[in-house]
């Protein structure tokens, strides 16, 4: 029986080697993370914590994902649609997003923390599929937009006001 119950918990992968695994959940974590770090740091609330996890959850679904399509489930049904991950973390983390962005005084606020989330998310599946340089690319153009943009919004047009 115990033997049974072991070999049900023992990690089997099909697909994607537990090295490759680990680098693209680090990876999730770190670029995710990244973002995060700069939210935190405009004392945002969704901040590092809230990125990394949302990347990481974004690229452990891929990744679960190409496992399930590895499984045999006795005939020629199953079908695995790599959209549907898409969307799935897509819809959830505009759940999340969606609930931070609010209206204050005439000033809708978080916008740009609801997107940032919306990121990570996206930077998670990439690294999830293995396309770590490209997660890192728009991380890279992720804080350059909300890092250098908002400094603008706040030194060049201070009364335009940004939509943080």
């Amino acid at each position: 029986m115990w033997s049974t119950l072991a070999d049900e918990v023992t990690p089997h992968f099909a697909v994607v080697s537990p090295t490759s695994a680990v680098v693209r959940l680090v990876a999730a974590l770190v670029l995710a993370g990244a973002i995060g770090f700069e939210r935190e740091w405009r004392a945002k609330t969704a901040g590092l914590r809230t990125h990394m996890l949302i990347g990481i959850a974004a690229a452990l679904f891929v990744l679960v994902g190409q496992e399930i399509s590895a499984l045999d489930f006795g005939n020629d049904s199953k079908r695995t649609d790599p959209i549907r991950l898409i969307e799935a973390v897509t819809a959830g983390v505009a759940f999340l997003g969606a609930g931070l962005i609010f209206q204050h005084q005439g000033k809708v606020r978080n916008v740009t923390t609801g997107a940032s989330m919306w990121l990570a998310g996206a930077i998670g599946l990439t690294c999830g599929v293995g396309q770590v340089p490209l997660a890192a690319m728009a991380t890279l153009i992720t804080i350059g937009v909300i890092a250098v943009l908002g400094w603008a919004e706040r030194h060049l047009w201070p009364g335009a006001g940004p939509e943080e």
